[in-house]
């Protein structure tokens, strides 16, 4: 990400030119109240007016070093804000993600250098909690990838289904969910790189709290809300408003309109409707983007506000500056494509024993291979060898399943 350093404006202090007298001429001289020396003994109007004009452009010039100061000092401000509000989200929410901790296959170290140069992969996560814990010892209800290309701007962002049958990065294999309960952070980040053939080093965990307050701060998102999903969003808004002592406004028509932050976040959880899992993680991705969008209409207030209600309640490796250049270049940034994975194309379910049912990857390398070309626009992407390995022990453990 880019951050806009000082030489970037167009300052023009120079105290120097202000304030340096002019050379005296031969003849007579005045000084000026300021402590100025101006040249008095001009023989023609032409000098005159030339001097006329000098004023004016010396005023006008003055004139802009004070509007840029106060713009200075507004831009400051709002900083200071927001860097508050950080802070005090700091104390609670940052993660120093042990490196060692963290698989990276190695052939993904060096595809950094090639299709992958430029693209930074964060992971973001959404427990099942409300006030309860959102380091580990809780299932990831929520698994999704946010590729960013740092040269254009443009970002998409994955669904992982949290059900789908995978290496947890322990040589178990699981529901991909039960990486984040196991192994916090750094284990379901690891999950995410060993299966996917990805590079990811950084994290945000959120609760419901904090996907409702900071919906809130936005004002709202626009959402398309179906007939059949009405009761649904209801219900599961109650029980969130019930957990979180908060009152709530039910939905009572169908069609788009403008949601509260529990209303929202009951949206995101909605599953008990054609398409189940797949449908809600749809739900997920499409108020995520609608957050963006609102964030880019938003105010340096509501940001800040965002900041000082919203960083208390969440978990994250990203530090503070990177945080304050994320608020402040929000602008430049797009979600372009949305998708989940395993690809519909290339997956089916089925009951694994006592895993239950399960999202099964019907071949994992080729799922790879489509979400490097989702991704990093990667045609020709050769899985790694741990990738293959993951994809014919899934077959294994899958193959009557199949059949």
């Amino acid at each position: 990400m880019t951050k806009k350093s000082r030489d970037s404006y167009d300052y023009d202090y120079d105290y120097e030119d202000e304030r340096r007298p002019a050379k005296k001429s031969s003849g007579s001289s005045r000084r000026s109240s300021g402590g100025r020396y101006y040249e008095d003994d001009r023989p023609s109007g032409k000098k005159k007016s030339s001097s006329k004009k000098k004023k004016k452009e010396q005023a006008k010039k003055k004139r802009r070093r004070i509007i840029l100061f106060i713009t200075e000092l507004f831009v400051l401000s709002i900083m200071v804000v927001v860097l508050y509000g950080v802070m005090k989200g700091e104390k609670t929410g940052k993660m120093e993600l042990d490196e060692e901790k963290i698989i990276v296959n190695d052939v993904v170290k060096e595809k950094e250098e090639t299709t992958m140069k430029g693209f930074r992969n964060i992971a973001l996560f959404g427990v099942d909690s409300t006030t309860g814990s959102l380091t580990k010892d809780t299932r990831s209800d929520t698994i999704m990838i946010a590729s960013i290309n740092q040269d254009t701007g443009e970002c998409r962002l994955v669904s992982v289904f949290r059900d789908t049958y995978l290496n947890l990065s322990n040589d178990s294999y699981n529901k991909c969910n039960a990486a984040y309960a196991k192994g916090g952070p750094e284990m379901a980040i690891s999950m995410l790189n060993l299966n996917l053939d990805l590079n990811i080093t950084d994290f945000v965990t959120v609760g419901f709290a904090g996907l409702t307050d900071t919906i809130d701060a936005l004002g709202g998102v626009y959402i398309d809300v179906k007939d059949n999903e009405i009761s649904h969003l209801n219900n599961y808004q109650l029980c969130i408003a019930d957990d979180l002592k908060r009152s709530y406004t039910p939905v009572t028509s169908s069609g788009e309109q403008l949601l509260d932050g529990l209303q929202a976040t009951g949206y995101c959880r909605i599953r008990y409707i054609a398409g189940g899992d797949f449908t809600r993680a749809q739900h997920q991705r499409e108020v995520l983007s609608a957050v963006a969008e609102q964030a880019k209409k938003a105010s340096p207030a509501a940001l800040a506000e965002i900041a000082n209600n919203v960083f208390g309640e969440v978990y994250t490796s990203l530090d503070l500056t990177e945080i304050v250049e994320l608020l402040a270049d929000v602008n430049n940034y797009t979600i372009v494509e949305t998708a989940g994975f395993p690809r519909e194309e290339n997956r089916t379910t089925g009951k694994l024993g006592t895993k239950g049912d399960c999202v099964i990857p019907v071949n994992l390398e080729e799922n790879v291979k489509w979400l490097h070309q989702f991704l990093f626009n990667d045609y020709e992407y050769t899985p790694s060898a741990m990738v293959q390995e993951c994809s014919r022990q899934i077959e294994s453990d899958t193959g009557k399943t199949l059949n």
